[in-house]
């Protein structure tokens, strides 16, 4: 099989933009400088990780064995034995919050999911596949749930087991649930801690929350019940992904027997991308520590590097702890869409990943948005 000329060139036209647009996500949580050549032979397979990795399945060509070791090293990550936790390489974060909220409501099937007007869109997707109660909840002025407010309505439900839905970062400004808060909270109306569930979207903060000094509480060691995160994001991958973990006690709850592969399945997919796997477990092994270290520290520099330029500018620039999204005022729509900006409401946001080496697209974006604001202001 040949393609036409004409479709070559429309290839090649297309990888030309590729090439030109390959660091543009100022706006997005990607990390684009990934180099997975290594991997480029194994493309000639069909490689299906259909089932359970830690289970035989019939189907042979999977990439089980790199699964293993990558969700070894989540659970570490995220503090929970090894043995204790089930997890899997997901197609990406709404895949995992899915599979933490159908844990939640297989535990407690009239429980009600409360989550947060800031969380993800996702969520409102996930209650009506799930046909799960739900309820919104009030955010502060950061991005933050609202405490009293989740409170006020578990009570006013009569909810004697509430699964909650915790944000660790945000998708517009990179705030982070306070998981301590929400435990002694619902622990203060009566509700023991084996009485509901806790979920942590941890999509882009679970690979920077690891890495610094004075991490916010968000692991199995704080309280969770399952956490997903994203691989495109800070870890970087040219196909999205995620990685789920959770409680294996829970997960053994959902686990179906599939005869035709002689394995049981614990997934939401069933077949699933034996790539990203690789691609994840490239990402850990060949990068150490202090390599994951170095990488989230320039990104929170490169962070405060924005924020400090648009306040020197008058412009009301802010971030959240630990976060790597600096949130300000949403610039005209020339503005935003020459930058590829992610905007909601009157704000916008930039995202510090760390492909930006240097501060050189963050200061045209922020020459441009003084620009534009002052032109606004005359």
């Amino acid at each position: 099989m040949t393609l036409s000329i004409k479709d070559q060139n429309k290839l090649d036209a297309f990888w030309a933009y590729c090439v030109k647009n390959q660091y543009f996500n100022l706006g997005y949580p990607e990390s684009a400088d990934f180099d997975y050549t290594i991997l480029e032979r194994f493309m000639r397979f069909s490689i299906n990780n259909c089932g359970d990795w830690a289970e035989y399945c019939n189907y042979l060509l999977n990439s089980f064995q790199f699964e293993k070791e990558v969700m070894e090293f989540f659970a570490r990550l995220f503090h929970i034995p090894f043995n204790e936790s089930w997890g899997y390489v997901t197609n990406g974060g709404t895949e995992g919050n899915m599979f933490g909220c159908y844990l939640g409501r297989e535990l407690f099937p009239d429980g009600t999911l409360y989550y947060s007007k800031d969380t993800h869109y996702s969520v409102a997707k996930i209650v009506k596949l799930l046909r799960i109660k739900s309820r919104l909840v009030e955010s502060q002025p950061n991005g933050e749930i609202d405490y009293d407010d989740l409170i006020k309505k578990i009570q006013a439900d009569n909810e004697q087991h509430p699964i909650i839905f915790a944000n660790i970062g945000t998708t517009v400004r990179g705030a982070i649930d306070n998981i301590e808060i929400i435990q002694q909270r619902i622990e203060q109306i009566g509700i023991p801690r084996d009485e509901y569930y806790l979920h942590a979207d941890a999509a882009l903060s679970g690979m920077i929350l690891p890495f610094v000094d004075e991490p916010q509480p968000f692991t199995f060691a704080d309280g969770i019940d399952s956490i997903g995160v994203s691989g495109h994001k800070m870890i970087g991958s040219p196909i999205p992904c995620g990685i789920v973990v959770a409680k294996r006690k829970n997960v053994d709850r959902i686990s179906v027997e599939i005869d035709y592969i002689s394995a049981h399945d614990k997934t939401i997919t069933g077949s699933r991308n034996g790539h990203t796997p690789l691609m994840m477990w490239e990402a850990i092994r060949s990068r150490s520590l202090s390599d994951w270290q170095r990488r989230i520290k320039h990104s929170l520099e490169m962070a405060q590097y924005a924020v400090d330029r648009f306040r020197v500018a008058g412009i009301d620039a802010w971030r959240n702890k630990n976060s790597i999204t600096v949130v300000f005022p949403c610039p005209s729509e020339d503005v935003w869409k020459k930058h590829c900006l992610a905007t909601s409401g009157d704000v916008a946001h930039l995202i510090a990943t760390a492909h930006h080496l240097d501060t050189s697209k963050i200061d045209r974006l922020i020459d441009d948005v003084i620009a534009d604001l002052n032109a606004q202001a005359a």
